[in-house]
């Protein structure tokens, strides 16, 4: 199956507008998404305790791996690749959910164990219960990649915000009624199965029976080296949920949980729809070392920057911030919070070299970096859980400020990115606004501790001042800002150079390499982008 060069290229003119388009839309989709999943973190942390959230973050820990085998990279092979012909969209759609009934089925059968291992016969009955996750997102998983093949982003940032709507609506109302952590299964699944039927209705596309002539070997071989890093990765990341389970029982779990997701959720709001419209334009520019280093750069600038201002005025408001979002039976996550978020900062400055690996195709070299650095994340976590509850986060914490320096060691290794370019900006947005955030701790210390609201006001206006301080005063800083700014151009630099074709049969926005990309970071399976209660950190590098 080929493309016609001739209208590829004629279609190339539109990729900037394109570009630059998906980014509002999908920006804006998640803007939206945040303010509702802000409400079911208001209303349900008062209306639930630690342990109903740690018994289902335990089971989410089950099913995030579990999902790992399930997606396979197959969601994001049938985006990245050059051309994509029926049979193969639709073997890919009976893999993906013929895994997904396997895993469901498996995880039903060792529900006991997974009872017996956590000490706590609850378990049973929710692992079958969310086990239908992977049916769920087995079905689902090619209708997201279609859209995201096609560009159609709004379609797929409604079908999320209509799922999340829905699933924070029985979350609550279940929990009102009194149905405890049944309340938190009821949530995902819902959105789940919303979402769904949103997309199957959006994408004027069913499959249909399995083609045996239309081979899917090239995309199964492209995501095999990349489960393996997601894997330790995945193990890595979560070592901290499994030991304190492990060790210290389901409330400790459902505490340190809140505080992770009250992290997680700005950090995975913004880096899903960052990488899910960067990687596309990062593939194009993998032969053009000037353009690809430029684009790379800004992104990681734009991202730490939005991170690090608002990470900022969280660390030194977090009894306020939890205080306000999760209400006053959850002090004990205030310290855990603040650590957490150093270790969320350096995640984010780290996502940047996970661009590199995929948009240049080194997937096997990714899964070789994650085999050196994820158990050394682990062994850190297991160490730091001798001081309890803090020690664990930071053990957590110092794995990720470690991963982040050898992360950039390794692709200036095996890559021409700009890794020292890289340093050098994670370097200085972590000096601005360590600063800004010491300025926000100062600003209100002589306010009353019971004044949340002003307390957070004062707090994230100090913020603002010392960031424009800033500016004026370091001429690379204010550059970064100006750059941040004038965003579509940098859209328009991602145009393929003239000359250039890319053969694509179904979209005119797929990446030229058939490299696959991260299915957690670009939210094709609708896990990465949700709430962490029962989406575990992913597999990618963060």
């Amino acid at each position: 199956m080929t493309a016609d060069p001739e209208a590829s290229t004629a279609r190339q003119p539109g990729l900037a507008a394109a570009a630059s388009r998906g980014a509002a839309v999908t920006l804006g989709g998640q803007g939206l998404r945040v303010l509702v999943q802000l409400l079911g973190i208001v209303v349900l942390a008062r209306l639930l305790d630690p342990e109903d959230y740690g018994l289902v973050a335990i089971v989410a820990l089950i099913v995030g791996f579990g999902e790992l085998f399930r997606d396979f990279g197959l969601s994001s092979a049938a985006v990245q690749a050059k051309t994509l012909s029926d049979g193969q969209r639709d073997n890919l759609f009976w893999l993906n959910t013929g895994i997904g009934v396997v895993l469901a089925g498996l995880v039903c059968a060792v529900s006991p164990l997974i009872a017996l291992a956590f000490d706590d016969d609850r378990l049973t009955l929710v692992a079958v219960v969310m086990s239908a996750t992977f049916l769920l997102n087995g079905v689902s998983t090619q209708y997201r990649a279609m859209h995201t093949r096609h560009l159609r982003f709004g379609k797929l940032a409604l079908s999320e915000i209509v799922g999340q709507v829905a699933g924070v609506t029985i979350g609550i109302v279940l929990a009102v009624l009194g149905a405890g952590y049944w309340a938190l299964v009821a949530q995902q699944l819902t959105q789940g199965l919303v979402a769904l039927v949103f997309l199957v209705a959006t994408n004027r596309w069913l499959p249909g029976w399995v083609d045996r002539r239309a081979s899917v070997r090239p995309f199964l071989g492209y995501g095999l080296p990349l489960l393996g890093s997601h894997l330790l990765n995945y193990l890595g990341r979560n070592m901290d949920t499994l030991v304190l389970g492990a060790r210290f029982g389901v409330a400790p779990v459902g505490i340190y949980n809140r505080a992770f997701q009250l992290v997680m959720m700005p950090l995975l709001q913004v880096q899903a729809p960052s990488t899910r419209v960067a990687l596309p334009v990062l593939s194009r520019l993998q032969d053009d070392k000037k353009r690809f280093a430029e684009f790379i750069s800004f992104g990681q600038v734009a991202l730490l920057t939005l991170i690090g201002g608002l990470f900022a005025a969280l660390f030194a408001q977090a009894p306020s911030v939890v205080r306000v979002m999760l209400g006053s039976q959850w002090t004990e996550a205030v310290p855990i919070f603040r650590v957490l978020l150093i270790a969320g900062f350096f995640q984010a400055a780290t996502y940047a070299t996970s661009w590199v690996f995929l948009a240049k195709g080194l997937t096997r070299s990714q899964f070789v970096y994650a085999l050196v650095t994820r158990p050394v994340v682990a062994v850190l976590i297991v160490v730091g859980s001798l001081w309890g509850l803090p020690g664990v986060a930071a053990g957590y914490a110092i794995g990720a400020a470690l991963v982040w320096p050898v992360a950039l060691l390794w692709i200036a290794r095996i890559s021409d990115a700009p890794a020292g370019r890289m340093f050098r900006n994670g370097l200085r947005t972590g000096l601005v606004f360590s600063a800004a955030s010491a300025l926000s701790y100062l600003s209100t210390v002589a306010l009353p501790a019971d004044a949340h609201a002003l307390r957070l006001v004062v707090g994230v206006a100090a913020v603002v001042a010392a960031t424009g301080l800033a500016a004026l005063v370091w001429p690379t800083f204010r550059r970064d800002l100006r750059d941040i700014a004038g965003m579509r151009r940098y859209f328009r630099r991602g145009q393929r150079p003239a000359g250039r074709t890319a053969g694509d049969a179904e979209g005119p926005m797929t990446a030229p390499t058939s490299q696959t990309a991260d299915p957690a970071a670009l939210s094709f399976t609708g896990a990465a982008a949700t709430d962490p209660i029962t989406t575990p950190k992913a597999g990618i590098d963060r």
